[in-house]
């Protein structure tokens, strides 16, 4: 009898687990890592250069502000046109340049194989500098995180790599690329984390690490060093004033409630209109174009609109205006189905709320509680408060204030997993059919071994039987003796095979000689075991390869049966852990 088991030995199970090929990936991040910033670089590039062309009729790689500008009537069309050529893009090019970027990297990876098409990667960029160049009130992170994640998926495509190992590299692209935009390395790592790897191994997370490290290494010397917001306040916070940060932080997650709820009703107006959805960004680009005209701060990504928050440079009205203005022309824009961020608008928003509050605080200037909103908008809409907080950290060098806003991005956080079923990036996903679980667990399969689920009493068939005798039995028996199949075991108990109905079929239509037995029949056959101290995931994993339901489990060195494994053995592991998740008790009573 051949036998197909496990072939490690238990003594050497780890914490975690990893190859070599780790060190592959990780070489191969490396040059991801630079990739990701001159992608960060050109993209800045070019919305600097369309913004130049569209406006001001001038060739100018410089970012322009337009805080405090009068836009002539003519420029409301600007946006329009803009939008235009985004959705022919879209129409004739891929409409996975769409959208702000990273529900379409997180769709790449869960059910793309994390392969991205490279007309995707010479789009998407192209595409949303267009857009944002002509207006469009988005940031750059969305579409840098799309461009680097293809160009990672691109490099991975020319080596031998399984999906997960394409997956690692797209997300090394991503991160690379937001921290080429933003100089925030910690964030990106946390955001890939938080939002795109949907696992924690040394695998992938390392990878992503090389690659971010490579990017914040090489950006100074193509786009900048220092912060991009420097911000250094540290208030005197009184012992309570933790409780005051937490409730900003529930007011910015009901702030981001109401935004993502108006987004997706937005867009849903949008399927109703009786023409192509190429023509919808038009329609998004004159809402953008009138915004504009009134209130020329809407515009662009406002990077400009950030410091200003940051430093109390507005006014209580121009703040208000700003919150309006901003929140209205983005969420029509993005509804629309154009291409543009999501991180930058989202500070601009919730740093006027925080602005807004800071009239109404005790202690602490504009400056930090607009910080503080922009932290929390970030945690409760993305669903990632380390993302947000280091986000934050590292935009301002205030390593200062991590506590405050901490709480207040957790604080936002829980009222948003509270009140809302999904994110504003996982809705998107949603509604294309596809659920998007994003809560981390250990595999309860991982956690055992076989021999705390395995049967111990196991009926099995003498090797001496004659086959005639066999397939009477099988064919016959009843009650809690009726198997698909049975072990057959030598007279000292040892394993000689395993047999199946399907075997006794085989043998009732093709009559085996008189007095053959089952272990003569069963000689060559190949038998799935296990052992008793194996993990249960690795178990399960070689009958799911091979389709069979039961599986007998031996002693190492003997060989002898000592338990069976079942399909219903392997979904007790489950219920288990249902139990434990719902059954409540009190163990201490007073």
């Amino acid at each position: 009898m051949k036998k197909s088991g496990a072939g490690w030995n238990p003594d050497e199970l780890r914490d975690f687990t990893a190859d070599p090929r780790m060190i592959l990936l990780s070489a191969i991040a490396l040059v991801i890592g630079g990739l990701g910033v001159g992608a960060a670089w050109t993209l800045l590039k070019l919305i600097a250069l369309v913004t130049n062309l569209a406006y001001f009729q001038r060739v100018s790689f410089e970012m322009v502000s337009f805080a405090g500008l009068h836009l002539p009537l003519w420029t409301i069309l600007v946006p329009v046109a803009g939008s235009l050529v985004v959705g022919l893009m879209a129409r004739f090019g891929s409409d996975k340049i769409r959208g702000h970027g990273i529900p379409e990297a997180i769709e790449a990876i869960l059910i793309g194989q994390s392969r991205i098409e490279p007309k995707v990667a010479a789009l998407k960029p192209l595409s949303s500098a267009v857009a944002i160049g002509t207006g469009g009130p988005f940031g750059a992170e969305g579409p840098i995180i799309m461009t680097g994640g293809a160009l990672g998926s691109l490099i991975a495509q020319l080596f031998h790599l399984s999906a997960i190992e394409r997956k690692t590299l797209l997300v090394a692209g991503a991160a690379a690329g937001m921290t080429g935009v933003f100089g925030t390395p910690v964030a990106a790592v946390l955001l890939a984390v938080e939002l795109l790897l949907f696992e924690w191994k040394p695998r992938s997370f390392i990878p992503v690490v090389v690659s971010c490290a490579v990017a914040a290494a090489l950006r100074p010397l193509v786009i900048g060093s220092g912060a991009l917001f420097p911000y250094g306040g540290v208030p005197a916070m009184p012992s309570w004033g933790l409780i005051l940060c937490a409730a900003a932080g529930a007011i910015a997650g009901l702030q981001s409630a109401f935004m993502t709820v108006t987004l997706y009703g937005v867009e849903d107006l949008f399927r109703k209109l009786p023409i192509h959805w190429m023509w919808w960004p038009a329609l998004g680009g004159l809402a953008v174009g009138i915004g504009g005209y009134f209130d020329p701060s809407v515009l662009g990504v406002g990077y400009d609109n950030i410091r200003l928050l940051l430093s109390d440079g507005f006014t209580l009205q121009a703040v208000v205006s700003l919150l309006i203005g901003k929140a209205a022309v983005w969420i029509v824009a993005l509804s629309s189905g154009t291409s543009g961020g999501v991180l930058a608008p989202l500070l601009i928003i919730g740093g006027t709320l925080g602005s807004i509050e800071s009239h109404l605080m005790p202690f602490g200037d504009a400056g930090f509680w607009a910080l503080l909103g922009m932290a929390a908008i970030l945690g409760g809409t993305m669903r990632a408060p380390l993302t947000s907080t280091f986000f934050a950290v590292e935009l301002t060098g205030n390593p200062h204030l991590l506590l405050p806003l901490l709480t207040a991005s957790v604080s936002a956080f829980a009222v948003t997993v509270l009140i809302m079923r999904r994110s504003i990036l996982t809705e998107r996903i949603a509604r294309r059919g596809h659920h998007v679980t994003r809560e981390y667990g250990i595999d309860p399969f991982l956690q055992n071994q076989v021999g705390r689920i395995m049967t111990r009493s196991v009926h099995t068939l003498p090797a001496a039987m004659p086959v005639g005798e066999a397939i009477e039995f099988i064919t016959k028996v009843e009650g809690s003796r009726r198997h698909k199949s049975y072990p057959v075991a030598t007279d000292d108990g040892r394993l000689a095979g395993i047999v199946s109905r399907t075997d006794v079929l085989r043998w009732m239509r093709k009559p085996v000689e008189p007095g053959r037995s089952l272990g003569d029949m069963l000689g060559d056959q190949e038998t799935i075991i296990g052992y008793e101290d194996e993990l249960v995931g690795d178990l399960a994993d070689r009958m799911a390869a091979s389709n069979i339901g039961r599986v007998p489990i031996v002693e190492r060195q003997t060989r002898k049966i000592v338990g069976l494994v079942a399909r219903r053995d392997l979904l007790r592991i489950r219920a288990h852990v249902v139990h434990e998740e719902r059954e409540r008790r009190r163990l201490l009573r007073i």
